[in-house]
């Protein structure tokens, strides 16, 4: 009985620790929030001409991409011809949930490079692809 009571209170103990680092990533998150753009560490790129919409939700993402190199130092056709190759072994992992997590690869990315998304969405996919390769430990060559 006596051992019960000890996990009891080693298990409790642990959730709140737990519970109160949680409570510390929603206020850092609520912090890094910028209201054009992102609402909780939410990036929403549409073009309603072309009918296509990316939505990152991924926490530290917002914060991590005003570290990198500004979108003026990459040039189009490279960030294309990564995003290419990024989506084509995402769509793979997706496909494939038995050797991938499917917590980390929940759905498919539609991507066409035959239609010109513009630089700004080119360059936002790509960080999302470096920041999730580094944030969880992924390598998408």
């Amino acid at each position: 009985m006596k051992k019960l009571i000890y996990l009891f209170i080693t298990v409790l103990i642990i959730y709140s620790c737990d519970t109160s680092k949680s409570t510390t990533e929603k206020s850092d998150i609520e912090r890094n929030t910028d209201t054009t753009e992102s609402k909780q560490d939410t990036i929403r790129i549409a073009n309603d001409e072309l009918e296509y919409e990316i939505i990152i939700i991924d926490v530290g993402f917002e914060s991590w991409l005003v570290t990198q190199k500004p979108m003026s130092y990459y040039g189009l056709p490279y960030l294309e011809n990564k995003n290419y190759f990024y989506v084509v072994e995402w769509n793979q992992r997706v496909l494939n949930p038995h050797r991938y997590d499917p917590m980390l690869y929940e759905q498919q990315i539609d991507y066409d490079p035959n239609i010109d998304y513009g630089k700004e969405v080119n360059y936002k996919l790509y960080m999302y692809f470096e920041f999730f390769q580094k944030k969880y430990n992924q390598k998408l060559r």
